[in-house]
């Protein structure tokens, strides 16, 4: 059974910083392209930052540092200066590189407000 699990979330203030944590299950952890969306009330899911199977990283903004930890299956994001429209539920998600199957976690919120 595949799972992603995403922790880290949380209430932060307008500036201040987290990290987010995708631990996976289930999978051939190395095979696949990881990733962070988001969805804010309202809007469609987005696209945060991506990491290849060979650490090539790459996201919508500087603010935001995605790494990945094979030997944990886990991909981190690291968000910097968050900001009130950084709010949203993060997710986390698994791209097979081989077959294009992908898979989606529950989610974690993240709160900006002073």
């Amino acid at each position: 059974q595949v799972q992603l699990v995403e922790s880290g979330g949380g209430l932060v203030q307008p500036g201040g910083s987290l990290r987010l944590s995708c631990a996976a299950s289930g999978i051939i952890f190395s095979l696949y392209t990881m990733g962070w969306y988001r969805q804010a009330p309202g809007k469609q899911r987005e696209l945060v930052a991506t990491i290849s199977r060979a650490n090539y990283a790459d996201s919508v903004s500087g603010r935001f540092t995605i790494s990945r930890d094979n030997a944990k299956n886990s991909v981190y994001l690291q968000i910097d200066s968050l900001q009130l429209e950084d709010t949203a539920v993060y997710y986390c998600n698994a791209v097979n590189d081989i077959t294009d199957f992908r898979y989606w976690g529950q989610g974690t919120q993240v709160t900006v407000s002073s």
